[in-house]
């Protein structure tokens, strides 16, 4: 091997040395204890020893069962992105744990008959074994098993914040925990770490043939005896052990899986027993490192953001720089299924007005009282109607806002996956939110419609920055919407984290609720809504043009990158709108757009309308739902429709063709 190969074992020895530094100087800059001198040097001692320390020990266990997770993963899967992040397994953990707290305190505790690792597990395993169903039928290609990793952990992250917000803020430290928390108060979680490292180690050595024969296609492994479908799922049940027991231990640590695997080989490590040695050092150095810049910059404080959600705005970067080095293999895409064209679509428009405006009229009108079901009219009418009317208005506005946002992101792409929620464009406009909440004290509505919108616009510039510098195809754009999101999402939970009122509202945003919308804030969503999709039905040329491809566009005339910009904004505003009402989790800026190609709705403007009023009607009866099904409590809009929208997307990745396709 070349001597070049040495510089990065040097370069990590190096980053070894810093992570230590900082852990010495996070000593240094602790704050001194008040009181007794001698009182305080033995507390002091008891803080060293019992805090501080451990939390060290953590940090090294915790990043290399991670590590070992991601290096197992990563090779049985064949997929350089897979991680306990991007397959869902630390979030399924995280909404079990969050459950079981809630619902079923013994069953999370030491006291119970099962103890919080083996909540931590079961989530795990339900998450990733839906992923790796949804991936199957097309062979756990790198780009499928992303997506259904993200949807997985759309829903489960939409669960989580539900339950937080149902609960209070008694149990906003549920999130300060989820977002990967370090602190510790004895040796008990190291050690618990230690032993399962141990254990975890042992059975990746145990496994060390079915590693190096899964490496090659399943045909060749099952010519050299090799039960396939038994090994693999043995090596995966192995990593979300280990990853399972880090979450439940600590909470969400991001990436650190994705990251050591993919540094080690970028060090020249190939071999399996090479990988299961490098990626555990490297993710102990990586969340060491991690956990001393956070101590550092408390400057003897409380950490400004947790490790956990620290990790998280590396990873998001770290898979971008890593899109080009992955092999994707471009597969037939996974459109809606193909209908025939709607040979009259000013009637079937008509028709969609009137789904809506039924829906419309079902909400207002229709619900649930102490005394039972009623229709309300009358003075009832006119009681409920402050409360009723805005609701459906900012539903029905936020719906189509997200259905023609969606619509002019797939016809901008190229891709029937892309979505407000898949680009990360909807995270971006949280993130734009959290930036007005931090830096004013009294935001007024405007301002905080205006910080997201900003946020949306750049998450989006930035996305398309990246496919056009780097060639991507719709597959590698995709992933580089998943990169963008997990970065929002990472600055959000470490917002969320601080735990005060801006992260309560920031949580109530996040659910997706729309019971405290007034009636001037939802006739201004109304209008918003006209004036930003109005335009887009004059710009039918330029969605059917760019459908064709940009060289095609550009040979038939079209100024190919100033449309794509315009579009750009376009979508990024009504996202940034639509979003601050119902929240980054709803998923209909994905089913609509497929709905109205599946009625027959080619043309560009047609679909544009067409997806606008399907996603207003959906977003409707979602809210409706939200507050009549488990009456007289109210599950908001967001998660409703995330509900509806993960098990649709689910089926469209279910269809797509067949391994070998």
């Amino acid at each position: 091997m070349p001597r070049a190969r040495r510089a990065p074992p040097l370069l990590w020895t190096g980053l070894a040395g810093l992570a230590a530094a900082l852990f010495a100087l996070a000593l240094l800059l602790r704050a001194p204890i008040p009181g007794d001198p001698a009182t305080a040097r033995a507390l002091e001692q008891v803080v060293l020893w019992q805090s501080l320390l451990p939390r060290a020990a953590v940090a090294l266990l915790a990043g290399a069962a991670l590590g070992l997770a991601g290096a197992l993963l990563q090779r049985v899967l064949r997929n350089p992105i897979a991680d306990p992040s991007t397959l869902g397994i630390a979030s399924g953990a995280q909404l079990a744990l969050t459950l079981s707290a809630i619902y079923a305190p013994l069953l999370g505790g030491l006291v119970g008959a099962v103890p919080r690792e083996m909540v931590a597990l079961a989530g795990g395993l339900a998450a990733v074994t839906l992923v790796l169903a949804l991936g199957w039928k097309r062979g756990l290609e790198p780009v499928t098993v992303a997506l259904s990793g993200m949807t997985v952990s759309l829903i489960a992250s939409a669960l989580s914040a539900a339950l937080v917000l149902s609960h209070g803020e008694y149990v906003m430290s549920l999130f300060i925990w989820g977002a990967g928390s370090l602190h510790q108060q004895g040796w008990g979680g190291a050690i618990t770490l230690l032993w399962r490292l141990v254990l975890g180690g042992a059975a990746a050595l145990l496994l060390l043939r079915p590693l190096t024969v899964l490496a090659l296609d399943d045909a060749s492994a099952r010519s050299l005896g090799m039960a396939v479908h038994g090994a693999r799922l043995l090596i995966i049940a192995v990593a979300v052990w280990l990853a399972a027991s880090v979450t439940a231990e600590v909470g969400v640590i991001g990436f650190i899986g994705l990251a050591a695997p993919a540094f080690a080989r970028l060090g020249g490590v190939r071999a399996p027993r090479a990988m299961l040695i490098a990626a555990p050092a490297l993710g102990a150095i990586l969340l060491w490192l991690t956990d001393g810049v956070v101590q550092v910059t408390a400057a003897g404080g409380a950490d400004a953001i947790p490790t956990g959600a620290a990790t998280g705005l590396l990873g998001g970067p770290l898979l971008l720089w890593l899109l080009p080095k992955l092999a994707v293999v471009e597969r037939p895409g996974l459109a809606a299924p193909a209908a025939r064209r709607l040979r009259r679509p000013l009637a079937g428009l008509a028709l969609l007005v009137v789904a809506l405006a039924a829906v419309a009229a079902l909400a207002l009108l229709l619900g649930p009282s102490y005394d039972g079901w009623s229709l309300a009219t009358g003075d009832l009418l006119a009681d409920l109607w402050p409360f009723r009317a805005p609701r459906v208005a900012a539903a029905a506005a936020a719906g189509a806002l997200l259905g023609a946002s969606g619509t002019l992101m797939q016809r901008l792409t190229g891709n029937p996956l892309a979505g407000p929620e898949v680009l990360g464009v909807s995270a971006g406009a949280g993130v734009g939110l959290a930036a007005v909440l931090l830096t004013v004290a009294a935001p007024s509505v405007a301002m905080m419609m205006g910080g997201s919108a900003v946020g949306a616009l750049i998450a989006l510039l930035l996305i398309l920055a990246f496919a056009a510098a780097t060639g991507f195809g719709p597959e590698r754009l995709l992933l580089g919407g998943i990169a963008m999101g997990a970065t929002g999402l990472a600055i959000l939970s470490a917002v969320l984290a601080l735990g005060d009122r801006r992260a309560f509202l920031l949580l109530g945003w996040m659910s997706g609720s729309t019971d405290r919308v007034d009636g001037a804030q939802s006739l201004a969503a109304l209008a918003v809504a006209v004036l930003l999709i109005a335009p887009c039905l004059l710009l039918g040329r330029w969605l059917d043009i760019l459908s064709l491809g940009g060289p095609v566009a550009g040979a038939l005339g079209l100024p190919v990158t100033r449309t794509r910009l315009v579009l750009a904004a376009g979508a990024a505003l009504m996202t940034a709108v639509a979003t601050f009402f119902v929240g980054p989790l709803s998923l209909i800026g994905l089913i609509g757009p497929h709905l109205a190609r599946l009625m027959g709705f080619a043309r560009g403007a047609a679909q544009v309308l067409a997806a606008a009023l399907i996603s207003a009607a959906l977003m409707v009866l979602a809210d409706w739902l939200g507050r009549t099904v488990a009456f007289p409590y109210q599950i908001p809009v967001g998660l409703f429709a995330a509900l509806v929208g993960g098990p649709y997307l689910v089926w469209l990745l279910r269809r797509g063709p067949a391994k070998g396709a």
